[in-house]
C-alpha cells in the first residue's frame, strides 16, 4: 500500500539550519580554532577539519532520506503498521546493522563496517539536552555523508520537547530517529534516561508520542528486556502503539551488563517479535557470521545488531572471524588474507577523511590491537605515553609492529554464507 505524500499544516519554531554532512576533504574555509587551554583534554580535538555542507544541500539531504513525508499523528493505528513496513521495504530490509556505541560508532567505523557487510548503522547515543543546546558538542559528535545509510541516530532523553527540538535537527540526516531505552551504565541512572526509564511508562510513551506525532522520519526504539517476560511483553506493544515504527530487543535484562558471562536470552526476542506486528531487531551474542544466521532463525527477527564484536573486528559481518571463533583444528576457516591491523589502517584513513576527536580514534585502536598489544606490551604503553596523536605516529605504530613480526590473521570459512538484503524490496 502507498501512502500519497501530505504537506504538515502544522507549524514549530524556525530552528537554523544545520549541516552535519562530512566532507571528503580537509581543507576548511573556517579560521583555525584557538589552541587548546592546558587544562582541555587534547584527545577531544577533532584529528582534522573538514568542510561543512553548502548552503542549500540540507533540503537536498531531506529529499534524498525519508520520503514518506507524513508524520505519524495522522495516522491510525493501522496505517502506521503499514507505513513502518513500507519504510523497512524501502531501505531493503537490511539485516547486518552496526549497534550505538558511545564514542564507537562514529562516521568513519560506521563507513568501515558498511564496507565490509554492514547493512544499516546507529550513531553514537547523543544526548538530547547537550545536542539541542550545544554546536560544539553537535559538530563534534555527529557528522554523516551520503553514503552513510540507512542511518539511525540515536538520543538518550526524558524530557519530550527537549528531545524533539534535537530529532528536527537530524531528521534530514537520517532514515529512523532511536530513543535510547537501554542504557544500563551508572550515567543514565544519574540522568534518569535509557533503562532507568523502564519503571517510568508515561515518561516512556510521552517521549515516543511526542516523535512520532510530530517528526516525518519514522521513531525506532532500542530496549532492554525485564525479569517478568510478560512485562516486556506488555512494554514492548506500549511502544508499538505509542508509535514506534520498529523496535530492537538486547535480550538481557538492565542488570545484566557482562556480556561475556551472561548469554542474550533470544526467546525472549522471539515472544516480543510474536507480540508486535512492527519490524523487530535482535541484539545480543553476535560474535560472528554464523551466530548471525542462529540469531535470525531463533528469534524470527528482521535482523541483528552487533557491538563490541564488531569493535575488535569490523569485518564481522563479511563473515571474517578473530581466531578466538575458530576452533582448534577446523579446516574449513582458512586465513582470510586480511587482519585487524589492515582494518586499522583502512580506518585511520576514514578519519582523514572523516575527522573525529582523538579519544575516539585512540579507543579504535586499542580495540582492534588488543591482542597484538599483549604480544607486543610495550608499543602499546608508547601509545599510552602519547598526549597527542597523530596519524603520522599511529601508520608507524602499525609499522612497527609489522616489522616485529606480530600478526594475527582473521579467519573466512569456505563455506561463509553472506546475508543479503530482501531483493523484493523496493
Amino acid at each position: 500500500m502507498r501512502f500519497p505524500l501530505l504537506r504538515r499544516n502544522y507549524h514549530h519554531p524556525q530552528l537554523p539550519k544545520l549541516s552535519f554532512m562530512a566532507s571528503n576533504t580537509t581543507q576548511d574555509p573556517r579560521p583555525p580554532p584557538p589552541p587548546p587551554s592546558q587544562e582541555e583534554n587534547l584527545d577531544d580535538l577533532i584529528c582534522s577539519s573538514g568542510t561543512t555542507l553548502p548552503e542549500g544541500r540540507e533540503e537536498k539531504a531531506n529529499e534524498n532520506g525519508n520520503t514518506l513525508g507524513q508524520p505519524n499523528g495522522y495516522l491510525s493505528g493501522e496505517a502506521r503498521i503499514e507505513r513502518a513496513w513500507a519504510h523497512w521495504k524501502k531501505l531493503g530490509r537490511p539485516k547486518l546493522i552496526v549497534a550505538p556505541m558511545v564514542d564507537c560508532s562514529e562516521l568513519p567505523f560506521r563507513m568501515l563496517c558498511r564496507k565490509y557487510g554492514a547493512q544499516g548503522a546507529y550513531t553514537p547515543m547523543l544526548h538530547s539536552r547537550i545536542f539541542s543546546e550545544t554546536e560544539k558538542y553537535r559538530s563534534a559528535e555527529f557528522t554523516t555523508c551520503q553514503e552513510d545509510r540507512p542511518l539511525f541516530v540515536q538520543f538518550c532523553a526524558n524530557d519530550p520537547d527537549v528531545l524533539l527540538e534535537a530529532a528536527r535537527m537530524v531528521e534530514p540526516f537520517c532514515d529512523y530517529v532511536d530513543i535510547n531505552l537501554g542504557c544500563p551504565q551508572r550515567i543514565a541512572r544519574r540522568g534518569n534516561y535509557g533503562a532507568f526509564l523502564m519503571e517510568k511508562l508515561p515518561i516512556v510513551k510521552s517521549l515516543v508520542e511526542k516523535l512520532a506525532q510530530n517528526l516525518e522520519v519514522p521513531v525506532s526504539c532500542k530496549i532492554r528486556i525485564f525479569p517478568n517476560l510478560q512485562d516486556t511483553i506488555n512494554y514492548a506493544k506500549m511502544l508499538e502503539e505509542a508509535g514506534c515504527s520498529l523496535l530492537a530487543v538486547h535480550g538481557r535484562t538492565r542488570d545484566q551488563k557482562d556480556q561475556r558471562k551472561i548469554r542474550a536470552d533470544w526467546s525472549a526476542i522471539r515472544e516480543v517479535k510474536n507480540a508486535v506486528r512492527i519490524p523487530v531487531l535482535a541484539n545480543g551474542n553476535i560474535r560472528h557470521i554464523d551466530d548471525v544466521h542462529s540469531c535470525l532463525e531463533a528469534t524470527g527477527a528482521e535482523g541483528v545488531l552487533s557491538a563490541d564484536a564488531l569493535l575488535e573486528n569490523p569485518a564481522l559481518f563479511a563473515g571474517f572471524r578473530t581466531p578466538e571463533w575458530v576452533d582448534e583444528g577446523e579446516e574449513s576457516c582458512k586465513d582470510g588474507n586480511i587482519d585487524q591491523a589492515d582494518l586499522l589502517v583502512e580506518y585511520l584513513r576514514l578519519c582523514e577523511k572523516y575527522p573525529v576527536p582523538w579519544r575516539i580514534v585512540r579507543a579504535h585502536v586499542h580495540k582492534m590491537l588488543g591482542e597484538w598489544f599483549r604480544l607486543q606490551p610495550e608499543v602499546r604503553e608508547d601509545l599510552n605515553a602519547q598526549s597527542t596523536l597523530t596519524f603520522e605516529f599511529l601508520y608507524g605504530l602499525v609499522d612497527r609492529l609489522r616489522e616485529q613480526g606480530v600478526k594475527i590473521p582473521l579467519y573466512l570459512k569456505d563455506s561463509t554464507n553472506t546475508v543479503t538484503r530482501d531483493p523484493n524490496s523496493s
